[in-house]
């Protein structure tokens, strides 16, 4: 069989989650090995185009990156999660991506408060994603996003339910829910904002369906996000991202990309 390269993300790009992020790729390699698969590994810093590897499963968000992955991709090399749709990720595109399909979102007004949220790359710190509790609150948080220097902001009404975090990965019929209300963990303690879960009851399905579909519009095949469940069974969508840790299912999950990695590897 070919052999796989393996490019893990910069620690920029995983607040409070380094260590997770590193696990579920260091999972995933151990698994490729285990199959026969010549693995490789490098950091998305150390990224670059002149390699010859068949197939590249990547953790990569940076934008120099990703432009490397694009021209390996070019040359013929196949490269999971496509760098086209982690670029696809921006919180604005997925926003629109959303509302143009008819897929869940959160309300644009409401009378709850609002969050606002960088929607140009992936949160990197605490002020990229910005909870208001009133119109006051959100227009002094745009414009400390102003003065920043970060033009691309998403705006939406604060919706109230049960915060679920989901993670899919494509062709494989693999997805998981959990609530990290719960106590499982957190990065920002964003989760807080909602209160502990009442654990409303929502149609698993549909929202299997809804996220597998905006994965699709997007172009990803592993991926994950948040959505918030009302009181009457309902959801929005409210963060959606490509490749999550997956630390509530780590090794589940990397059964699951594992088996499309090698499914890739087969055909080159």
């Amino acid at each position: 069989m070919s052999g796989v390269l393996c490019v893990y993300r910069a620690e920029r790009f995983s607040p409070n989650s380094v260590d997770r992020d590193r696990a579920v790729m260091d999972a995933v390699a151990l698994l490729l090995a285990g199959r026969g698969i010549a693995v490789k590994t490098v950091g998305e810093e150390q990224l670059r185009p002149d390699r010859e590897d068949a197939v590249v499963l990547t953790m990569a968000r940076s934008a120099a990156a990703l432009d490397v992955l694009e021209r390996m991709e070019a040359q013929g090399c196949t490269v999971i999660n496509a760098p086209g749709g982690v670029r696809r990720c921006a919180r604005s595109t997925v926003d629109r991506l959303m509302r143009s399909a008819g897929i869940p979102a959160a309300p644009l007004s409401g009378s709850n408060g609002y969050w606002i949220k960088r929607g140009d790359e992936a949160a990197q710190e605490r002020g990229d994603v910005v909870h208001a509790a009133d119109e006051a609150g959100r227009d002094a948080a745009l414009e400390r996003f102003r003065a920043r220097g970060i033009k691309d902001v998403v705006v939406t009404a604060h919706v109230e339910g049960d915060l679920v975090k989901f993670y899919g990965v494509g062709g494989t019929g693999f997805f998981r829910t959990f609530y990290p209300g719960d106590g499982l963990y957190s990065k920002f303690g964003d989760e807080l904002v909602n209160g502990r879960p009442v654990h409303y009851r929502f149609p698993a399905d549909d929202m299997k369906r809804d996220a597998g579909r905006l994965a699709s519009l997007v172009g990803v095949d592993v991926y994950g996000g948040d959505c918030i469940v009302r009181r009457d069974g309902t959801y929005a969508f409210i963060d959606f991202n490509d490749w999550p840790s997956f630390a509530m299912c780590r090794n589940e999950a990397a059964e699951a990309i594992a088996k499309i990695v090698c499914e890739k590897v087969k055909r080159q």
